[in-house]
């Protein structure tokens, strides 16, 4: 296997292991189980709480980059136009996709908010490596500085499961821009990022030893920081006053949460590049890449079908954790099984194929 066929390999399987994360995360959110089983299992539960989200977003990044890099090195007009009209098309896509799973009740889809990041990366195809990574510092500050001038709470009930006025123009955007669950600030930093680090080619061998090590090191210095901070800052502020500022929990999101998540997300994506290369002849490893390729299916499919299934069984909102990751568990065993099967007769998964042929 060639380094960039390994490399985009690499990334699916990534990309497999982000959809896993958010299925757990997901369903935990669904059946009202995060407070509920055993301490142990809560803290494994809990490590995936905005890191898979994250992890998904800056892959998405990536990806976009990998996508556009020959118009971009080319400076082609006809093929940047043709580049940017599809990520147009795809955006009106996740976007419709998004709406439905709205309208399906599910108020923590990510689609919708996946479209503005198609947008926007429509938009810096050409743009530079330095304006991108000023756009990323100007969304990360400007974030941690709405969560001080700004409401965070406004629109959801105390337990931050139901959005008032959420259908309407003020909290549709509301929502979308600041206090969703994955708001364009600070969300659209992750896919920033990702962009910026798929330029930089940095998914080389000769590289992820580095960022392996620099992400790791970043993980646990702001993790640190976020953890002193908030000591230090508690006897004045308050507990919860210092936890909302500084914490490292995906809502409210602070700068602290986006630069460890980012730094979380490339130590997983390195580890990935090793495990492929050398597991690449893996049954376990190519069922997961193919996993990773049908994501869009599979992030559709864990709501329309996994959690319509327990909606119609009666067993949705049993707050049970312990069910909530076994189900989930469960249901990601079957998508590996199901990718793995898919892609002997089939190039891309059903949604994959249907946003190819309209976009």
């Amino acid at each position: 296997m060639s380094q960039s066929k390994a490399r985009i390999t690499a990334l699916d399987f990534a990309r497999a292991l982000a959809i896993f994360g958010m299925i757990i995360v997901n369903y935990k959110l669904a059946m009202q189980a995060e407070n509920s089983g055993p301490g142990w299992l809560q803290s494994i539960a809990g490590l995936f709480e905005g890191r898979a989200s994250a992890l998904f977003v800056v892959l998405a990044g990536i990806g976009v980059t990998l996508m556009t890099s020959k118009a971009r090195s080319s400076m082609n007009g006809e093929l940047i136009r043709q580049n940017r009209n599809s990520l147009y098309k795809r955006a009106t896509f996740l976007f419709i996709a998004g709406v439905f799973l709205l309208l399906m009740d599910w108020s923590a889809d990510i689609l919708h908010y996946y479209a503005v990041f198609m947008l926007v990366a429509a938009v810096l195809i050409t743009v530079s490596n330095n304006k991108i990574l000023g756009l990323f510092s100007f969304i990360l500050v400007a974030s941690q500085l709405f969560l001080v001038i700004f409401d965070y709470t406004k629109g959801w009930n105390l337990s931050f499961k139901e959005y008032t006025g959420f259908w309407t123009i003020e909290g549709f955007i509301r929502n979308l821009l600041f206090n969703g669950f994955h708001p364009i600030f600070p969300w659209l930093s992750f896919f920033l990022i990702g962009m910026w680090f798929g330029r930089k080619g940095w998914l080389s061998k000769e590289h992820r030893s580095k960022v392996l090590i620099y992400s790791l090191s970043g993980t646990v210095v702001f993790e640190s920081l976020s953890f002193f901070l908030i000591k230090w800052a508690s006897p004045v502020l308050g507990n919860e006053a210092a936890h909302y500022l500084f914490g490292t929990k995906p809502m409210p999101p602070t700068m602290l949460y986006v630069l460890s998540g980012i730094c979380s997300a490339m130590a997983v994506i390195a580890i990935c590049l090793y495990v492929v290369d050398k597991f690449e002849q893996s049954v376990l490893t190519q069922a997961l890449i193919s996993t990773g390729q049908l994501s869009l299916s599979h992030y559709i499919g864990h709501v329309v079908i996994g959690l319509g299934l327990l909606h119609v069984t009666g067993y949705l909102e049993n707050g049970s954790l312990v069910f909530a990751m076994a189900y989930g568990s469960l249901y990601f065993i079957m998508a590996i099984i199901f990718s793995h099967m898919w892609r002997k007769w089939m190039t891309r998964g059903p949604i994959e194929l249907l946003m190819r042929k309209l976009c």
